[in-house]
């Protein structure tokens, strides 16, 4: 197989950054660890972002071994992908942007140039020039190594985001020993209703509910959709020994119901989250009287 001499001092400038980034390593860590990027991130001590530095050149230094200066996944950057990752979250939640960080990562680049060029005994010729541009290659590789941790960084932080949102969003109430409610506000979809579902049985478990009741006033409409979902929830809290009563139906909801012929003659329903505890006190032997109205004696 014959290599072109193109390729050939390619590889060659590919190695000889390679030896130069280890050789070089301290300086440039300790440029890079007064830069935006290491210095916001670790706030703690100084040393701690020059060691981190240390990590990211000698990543660097592999790669460029390997000759793989445009390989976003070449293994030299296996180590430190993860630190990245770390850098790339903490920069995010910073209020930093991707393109903001494509930037700080950027600005690594002029430290590492200008030790190279005090090192080559003409930056005008040919094979300085060749190097320069493999370094300069090599930093752009990391760029998009840093941008492409950064995106799957904030896709993570998002979907985290929105799984605790969803979860504050259907809390679980312990109202009585024995009974817990879950009271729902806003629309209901797939995602939001197998937390629902998770949430209750969970509950169940944990406080030893004989009566699950899932109040309904706050969810705007019903349809087959939202309808299906609570009672595969009515099933499974039966499943795990708990009566589940639907409380709040309104009366758009009741017609709305009607005219989708949904059958909810298993589910036993409540007007009010209060009736529903009425009956689930009821139900355990404890009777609820109505309040005395202040003035008038019980007779």
């Amino acid at each position: 197989m014959q290599v072109s001499e193109q390729e050939a001092a390619s590889g060659s400038a590919a190695q000889r950054i390679g030896t130069f980034l280890e050789r070089r390593q301290e300086q440039i860590a300790q440029r890079w660890a007064d830069a935006t990027l290491f210095r916001t991130v670790f706030t703690v001590s100084r040393d701690e972002a020059v060691e981190a530095s240390k990590a990211v050149v000698d990543a660097l230094a592999a790669v460029a071994a390997s000759g793989r200066l445009e390989d976003i996944t070449a293994p030299g950057f296996g180590p430190v992908r993860e630190q990245l990752a770390r850098m790339a979250a903490s920069r995010t939640r910073g209020g930093s942007t991707p393109a903001q960080i494509a930037d700080e990562v950027a600005d690594l680049r002029e430290p590492a140039i200008s030790l190279l060029r005090g090192e080559l005994p003409d930056p005008s010729d040919a094979h300085s020039q060749e190097c320069l541009l493999a370094l300069t290659v090599l930093m752009g590789t990391l760029r998009l190594v840093v941008m492409e941790t950064a995106l799957s960084t904030g896709e993570e932080l998002i979907e985290r985001q929105r799984q605790q949102l969803l979860e504050v969003a259907t809390p679980v109430i312990n109202l009585w020993e024995g009974i817990v409610a879950v009271p729902l506000i806003g629309t209901l979809d797939s995602a939001r209703s197998q937390v629902v579902m998770e949430s209750l049985l969970d509950a169940i478990v944990t406080e030893r509910a004989r009566y699950a009741i899932l109040d309904i006033t706050g969810v705007p409409t019903v349809d087959s959709l939202v309808a299906q979902h609570l009672m595969k929830t009515v099933a499974a809290a039966r499943l795990m020994g708990a009566e589940c009563v639907v409380s709040g139906i309104r009366p758009a909801i009741a017609q709305t119901i009607v005219h989708l012929g949904i059958d909810l003659g298993a589910v036993l329903t409540r007007t009010s989250l209060a009736d529903a505890l009425a009956h689930a006190l009821s139900q355990q032997g404890i009777e609820v009287s109505p309040r005395t109205p202040v003035g008038v004696s019980r007779r």
